[in-house]
């Protein structure tokens, strides 16, 4: 995807649009217009229809011979690029930076419970908080 390309897709890709992309990548099969408007609640199929055009029209989505919209191309846009998906669940990318100090913190104060360094105690927990924190703020701005 060239350059002109990525911005008209990060510009395109947001509000309802962003909604129906995620839907479609999160069902993983085909969807009519109607089932998405029924899915994601919009006001008329009308709605849905147009957000499934702008998609079209981006290259990401496509029609198949039951007039049903296919997904054919994953974009990574915007806010996306603070998420990943494993297994249908999206998380935010500082929440496995959030475990992994976490682990960290709790393996040390288990292992090292007579002895414990204060600066090395800091250190994990500290980090371990900042992560955990950035992850909810992500969180809490996700678009979908």
């Amino acid at each position: 995807m060239s350059g002109a390309q990525r911005e008209k897709v990060d510009f395109e890709l947001r509000g309802k649009t962003l909604q129906v992309y995620l839907y479609l990548l999160k069902y993983g099969k085909a969807a009519g217009v109607r089932e998405v408007q029924k899915e994601l609640g919009f006001s008329s199929p009308s709605v849905a229809f147009h957000h499934l055009d702008k998609l079209v029209g981006l290259g990401v989505v496509e029609k198949d011979e039951y007039e049903r919209y296919v997904l054919v191309k994953k974009v990574d846009s915007g806010i996306l690029h603070s998420f990943v998906s494993l297994g249908g669940v999206t998380l935010p990318r500082l929440s496995f930076y959030a475990a992994f100090f976490t682990t960290i913190a709790v393996a040390y104060i288990a292992l090292n419970r007579s002895v414990l360094d204060l600066y090395a105690l800091v250190g994990t927990a500290g980090a371990s908080a900042a992560f955990w924190y950035e992850a909810w703020r992500v969180w809490r701005r996700k678009p979908f």
